[in-house]
């Protein structure tokens, strides 16, 4: 992704947010108000495993 990408993700996708060990990014998340929506965060993930992505 690059800056100002816009990512649409249905309601009740499960996804992940991909990255490398040697990058980072931030994002903003809006939920549309609707009838039996929800979120779900998926497990962090550790410092180990982290360390162990490949690098760009």
């Amino acid at each position: 992704m690059e800056p100002g990408t816009s990512v649409r993700v249905p309601a009740g996708t499960k996804h992940w947010h991909g990255a490398k060990a040697d990058s980072w990014f931030s994002h903003l998340a809006f939920v549309m108000p609707g009838g039996e929506i929800s979120n779900e965060w998926l497990e962090p993930v550790s410092d180990e495993v982290y360390g162990k992505l490949p690098k760009n």
